[in-house]
């Protein structure tokens, strides 16, 4: 059973006054005739724009006296009630319609069936798919356009012409409305959805050669893929048209997913992923001393002493560093941006204390500095990381050595671990990039986990 809806509104939703219906018809339809019919025009409550009234003739005096939405309600649930949904656009008239019960405390809820995507499968290459247009090209005599009735109707018989279309396709004569109406992407949004799990991992994004595309973390991996298919950005379109496969690792916890998704993407280097899929660095922030002064220098990595943070390019070191430099008022000259024998241009213009031109003591711009690479420093050399598991009973931990990231690993909560040599047995050892250093950093800066220290 189908109730083919229409509805005219005197404004679109999200105006600054929320449009409302102003007409609506549903026409019920068995699947080969019509059986019944309802139809009325209704109270919106609110004035109705030249604009609106022009386009479908219905003035503010012609609704006057009608019915408001609340008192047709229950008949618009017994006209729908157990049936499809049927409209030209349908989203359209089905969200004013769900709305118009939200505001009444219901929630309703039909399937739906669009015209329009029905015709575009059952007749492509039409020039345009607008009630008004099509009706015209297949003969549809419509004389109350843009009136509930007189679209509803309209609707009506382009509906059975599609289903005699239906039956005389070879391609779809024995697919159901359902299948016909579900595009590619709907297909491989359940099948990708089916696969997630809502926990904490990487998941991949595969296409039709099984290549990864994607690479993506998350602590909900299922909901994760769900604003993949519901974003409206270009690039995520494009995406999901290369979409056929997805695998996943849980990983329980959060940095080790940070971790991981930062190592995977250097490794694979999916073409839609944009951030850390650099793998080579190429300079460092180095600190040093001048005449017992804490300074910093950017250095090629080959030529480090004293690294803070590495970098893939002299432009981001430099970038950072000039960050340094106006958050916490340091020198040009003692950060190597200016030659040694002048006064820092930044003193003239007071965004430097002096220290350039004797004006501020060496204890006082050292504790700035050191302020500056404790921000950007780990509190030991070598320390574990523990956070949760993947399932119950289960911890996981990163380990830190000499001021490096070298992996992770899971064991028992419950086993009597004799001491870090033994943990060490259950490490899983990654390659070392710098930046996941800068992932540890920023992550303990802003979580609390148990940290053990390593002497």
């Amino acid at each position: 059973m189908f109730a083919i809806v229409d509805i005219e509104t005197c404004g679109p939703k999200y105006a600054f006054q929320k449009g409302r219906i102003i007409d609506i018809c549903i026409v019920v339809h068995d699947g080969l005739q019509v059986v019944d019919k309802f139809s009325t025009l209704i109270n919106p409550e609110c004035t109705i724009g030249s604009f609106y009234t022009n386009l479908s003739g219905i003035s503010n005096e012609m609704v006057q006296d009608a019915p408001k939405f609340h008192e047709v309600a229950k008949e618009i649930l017994h006209y729908t009630e157990g049936k499809i949904f049927v409209a030209h656009n349908a989203s359209f008239d089905y969200n004013f319609i769900k709305d118009e019960f939200a505001s009444l405390g219901y929630k309703f809820k039909r399937d739906t069936l669009c015209t329009v995507r029905l015709s575009r499968k059952l007749m492509p290459g039409k020039k345009s798919y607008s009630l008004g247009n099509l009706c015209a090209s297949l003969g549809i005599e419509n004389t109350a356009r843009h009136r509930a009735e007189g679209d509803a109707v309209a609707t009506t018989q382009l509906l059975d012409l599609l289903l005699q279309l239906k039956t005389q396709s070879a391609q779809y004569k024995t697919a159901s409305l359902n299948q016909i109406m579900t595009s590619r992407i709907d297909n491989i949004k359940k099948y990708i959805l089916d696969k997630l799990p809502s926990s904490t991992g990487v998941y991949y994004f595969l296409n039709k050669n099984q290549q990864i595309i994607y690479i993506g973390k998350s602590i909900d991996m299922y909901q994760r893929a769900v604003s993949h298919f519901n974003s409206d950005l270009k690039k995520t379109k494009q995406l999901l048209h290369e979409l056929t496969n997805v695998d996943f690792v849980e990983t329980g916890s959060e940095l080790i997913a940070l971790l991981l998704e930062s190592e995977e993407i250097k490794k694979h280097k999916p073409i839609y992923n944009t951030a850390r899929k650099k793998d080579t660095f190429t300079h460092c922030i180095d600190l040093i001393e001048k005449d017992k002064i804490q300074s910093f220098q950017i250095v090629p990595l080959e030529n480090s002493v004293n690294s803070i943070l590495s970098f893939t390019s002299y432009a981001a070191a430099r970038e950072k560093l000039e960050f340094w430099i106006q958050e916490n008022s340091l020198c040009l000259k003692y950060c190597g941006l200016t030659t040694e024998e002048s006064v820092c241009f930044h003193h003239q213009i007071k965004k430097c204390n002096g220290i350039c031109a004797g004006l501020e003591t060496a204890a006082d711009y050292n504790l700035r500095v050191n302020q500056v690479v404790k921000n950007n420093s780990f509190q030991a050399d070598t320390f574990l990381v523990f956070d949760k598991g993947r399932q119950a009973g289960e911890r996981a931990f990163i380990m830190v050595e000499n001021r490096r990231y070298i992996g992770y690993g899971y064991f028992d909560e419950y086993a009597a671990i004799a001491d870090t040599e033994e943990l060490k047995s259950y490490l899983e050892n990654k390659k070392y990039y710098p930046d996941a250093n800068d992932i540890l950093r920023g992550w303990l800066s802003q979580k609390r986990r148990e940290v053990k220290v390593i002497k």
